[in-house]
C-alpha cells in the first residue's frame, strides 16, 4: 500500500453558519495548522501513512482539537463546504497584510480562491511513474470533482452548479499540458516562472500535479487538488481509496496511459478533460463526460461504478477494499452537494441547510473518534 495524506482546508465560523475568520489566532495559538491568504479558511495536514484505521484517525483528531480551541475564543464551530454560502465573496479578509504573495493573490483573483477543499497526496518516489500517474489521474480527475462535490451555494444563492468552487477557482496557467516525461515538466515549470505565468513552484493550480520537497527537480508524490471539501472522513478515505488502487493498478499495468491508450492527442486530452470537469462542476455525479480512450459518452456515476469494479478485487487483496466499499452509498445517495440541492429544492433555505450540515458533519466527527479512534494511541 502507497503513503498518503491530506491538505483540510476548512471555514471556521457561528454554528448559525456565518463564516467568522480566525485563521491568525488558530495559527498563533495550535501547531500543525497553517494559514491561507484569506483569514476565514484554515488548513490542517496529515503526515504520510499507509494504514487507512490511522489515516481516519488522523483525519479527525486535528479537528476534534481545532474545536476545542473554538470553543475558548467563543460560540465558533467549523462549517462545511467549499464556497462562502451565506456570503461574503465580496471583499477579501487577509491572514497576513504583510506577505507579498498574498498581495499577488488578492490582486490577482479576489474571493474566487476564498475557497475549501481537500488535497489528496499519495506516495509515488519514481519519477516517470509518477508522470505517467499524473497523466491518467488528470484526465480522470473530473470523477473525483463528480464524487466529492459540496458547493452548490455562494452568497445564499444555489449557483447550478454542484462544484461552484471548481467553476471560480482560477486555473493557472491557463495551459498545463499532459507532461509526457519529467524532464518535459522541468523544461515546462523553468519556461512558466521566466515567463511570469507562474509566481512560483507553488503556482501550480490544476487538478493533479506532481509534488515534492525541491519541485521540478526531487519529486516523491502525486497531489489530487481537484476535489472539494469531503466533510464525512469515512467518504473521504473511499474516495481516497478508489484513487490509490487506480494508482497501484498503473503500475502494474504499464499501458494505462492516457499518450499511448487514446485516440486523441494531447492538445485534443486536454480539451475534452477541460470539458468534462465543467461538467462535473456542473452536475458532478449526472454530467455526461466524454470517455478520454475513444470520446464515447457515459454518466460520471456509471464511469465510476465501472472503475470500482474493475479495482475492487485489487483493493481486497491489498486489505483495504472494506475502505473503497462505501463509495457505493455516495452513488446511491449522492454527494453532499447533491444532498444539499435535495433540502433546498424541498423548502429548506440555504442557511437551514448549512446549519443542519454544520450539525451532522460535529455528530459524524464524535461518532467516529469514540467508535473507531479510542483503541488507537494518540
Amino acid at each position: 500500500m502507497l503513503l498518503k495524506g491530506f491538505e483540510i482546508e476548512m471555514y471556521t465560523g457561528t454554528p448559525n453558519g456565518d463564516i467568522v475568520g480566525l485563521s491568525d489566532k488558530i495559527t498563533a495559538s495550535l501547531d500543525g495548522y497553517v494559514r491561507e491568504p484569506d483569514s476565514r479558511n484554515v488548513e490542517y495536514t496529515t503526515a504520510p501513512i499507509s494504514n487507512y484505521e490511522q489515516l481516519l484517525c488522523a483525519l479527525v483528531r486535528p479537528r476534534l482539537k481545532l474545536r476545542e480551541y473554538l470553543k475558548q475564543l467563543g460560540n465558533y464551530t467549523l462549517i462545511p463546504g467549499s464556497t462562502l454560502s451565506l456570503g461574503g465573496s465580496d471583499r477579501f479578509f487577509r491572514s497576513d497584510p504583510t506577505n507579498p504573495y498574498h498581495d499577488y493573490i488578492e490582486n490577482t483573483y479576489g474571493t474566487k480562491v476564498v475557497t475549501a477543499s481537500v488535497h489528496i497526496n499519495i506516495g509515488i518516489s519514481d519519477p516517470e511513474l509518477l508522470m505517467r500517474a499524473c497523466r491518467l489521474i488528470r484526465v480522470e480527475a473530473p470523477l473525483f470533482l463528480a464524487l466529492s462535490a459540496s458547493s452548490p451555494f455562494l452568497d445564499s444563492k444555489a449557483t447550478g452548479y454542484h462544484s461552484t468552487r471548481w467553476r471560480v477557482f482560477p486555473h493557472t496557467p491557463a495551459y498545463v499540458p499532459l507532461f509526457e516525461s519529467h524532464a518535459h515538466h522541468i523544461e515546462w515549470v523553468e519556461q512558466q516562472l521566466v515567463a511570469g505565468t507562474m509566481q512560483n513552484v507553488r503556482h501550480l493550480w490544476t487538478s493533479v500535479r506532481p509534488n515534492g520537497d525541491r519541485r521540478p527537480y526531487d519529486l516523491n508524490r502525486l497531489e489530487l487538488r481537484i476535489c472539494d471539501l469531503v466533510t464525512d472522513p469515512i467518504a473521504l478515505l473511499a474516495i481516497t481509496a478508489l484513487l490509490e488502487a487506480r494508482l497501484l493498478q498503473l503500475s502494474e499495468n504499464p499501458k494505462l496511459d492516457p499518450l499511448t491508450q487514446s485516440s486523441f492527442s494531447n492538445e485534443e486530452l486536454i480539451s475534452l478533460t477541460t470539458a468534462n470537469e465543467i461538467a462535473a462542476a456542473t452536475s458532478s455525479l449526472d454530467a455526461q463526460l466524454l470517455h478520454w480512450q475513444d470520446g464515447r459518452t457515459i454518466v460520471a456515476r456509471d464511469w465510476i461504478e465501472e472503475l470500482y469494479q474493475e479495482v475492487w478485487t485489487l483493493a481486497k487483496q491489498q486489505g483495504f477494499s472494506c475502505f473503497l466499499s462505501p463509495l457505493q452509498k455516495i452513488l446511491r445517495e449522492g454527494n453532499e452537494a447533491q444532498q444539499w440541492l435535495q433540502l433546498h429544492k424541498v423548502g429548506f433555505s440555504v442557511r437551514n441547510t448549512i446549519i443542519q450540515a454544520i450539525s451532522a458533519t460535529q455528530e459524524r466527527e464524535m461518532e467516529l473518534a469514540d467508535k473507531l479512534c479510542s483503541s488507537l494511541v494518540a
